[in-house]
């Protein structure tokens, strides 16, 4: 799906993945599931690119619903997959913190989990190698995204601001539709490490300036980085 010039979401509401396209390749932001593969050839496709036309993929963190085919991609076409030193041993399979489970309803449950199971849910190719990084920094890919540490969802869960295509890409630091409960709208997400850290790293992304806000799961978000933050806020201590 297109969702501006050269700006591509890969998968659904349900669990995405995004593409920056330029005449010097594709960047990805995050990898979905494992079965998503076809769902990127095809995305790509639409503009006459390829897996190999990918120069890196960024996860936002290391969640298995994020590493998807990552290891496909670098392991087929040496493809470096970034991610913060914090998360790294999640993305190699280390398992990551208990947390709660939340609230939900059985028919978005069952969506999610079913949705998951389609697209290789259930085997999860986690990274042998990745590069590790610390710290915000812009790093030498396509479209010029900038990694900015967004603590709390996980220990090095991260935002990617790509100035290029407006887009700020937010991996679980938010949600904008409850994979659990099916509610749509800006919210925290479920299955977040440190919800108290989580909310007050929103404060280092409120003042950007970005026409997209794309969560891993939910619909984009063309409202405002600040007021997105602010209802995220509100939903937090209404909770």
């Amino acid at each position: 799906m297109q969702l501006a010039p050269g700006l591509h979401r890969i998968g659904n509401d349900i669990v995405a993945a995004y593409a920056i396209v330029t005449a010097d390749g594709v960047t990805l932001v995050d990898a979905g599931l494992p079965g998503m593969w076809a769902d990127l050839r095809a995305e790509l496709a639409t503009v006459g690119r390829t897996p190999a036309d990918v120069r890196g993929v960024i996860l936002t963190h290391g969640d298995s619903d994020h590493v998807g085919f990552a290891e496909r991609l670098r392991r087929e076409h040496g493809i470096p997959v970034y991610v913060h030193e914090g998360d790294a041993g999640r993305a190699r399979g280390e398992k990551p913190p208990a947390t709660p489970w939340p609230k939900m309803r059985i028919a978005p449950t069952l969506g999610f989990l079913g949705y998951s199971l389609r697209k290789g849910g259930a085997r999860t190719h986690h990274l042998t190698e990745v590069v590790e990084l610390a710290g915000e920094q812009v790093l030498d890919l396509p479209g010029g995204p900038r990694v900015i540490p967004l603590p709390g969802h996980s220990p090095g869960s991260v935002a990617v601001h790509a100035a290029s295509v407006g887009a700020l890409f937010v991996g679980d630091a938010l949600t904008t539709r409850h994979v659990l409960t099916g509610r749509v709208g800006p919210q925290p997400a479920p299955f977040t490490d440190d919800p108290v850290q989580a909310l007050a790293s929103l404060a280092v992304v409120a003042d950007l300036e970005a026409s997209w806000v794309l969560p891993g799961h939910g619909a984009p978000w063309s409202g405002g980085v600040a007021e997105l933050v602010r209802r995220v806020r509100e939903e937090a201590a209404a909770a």
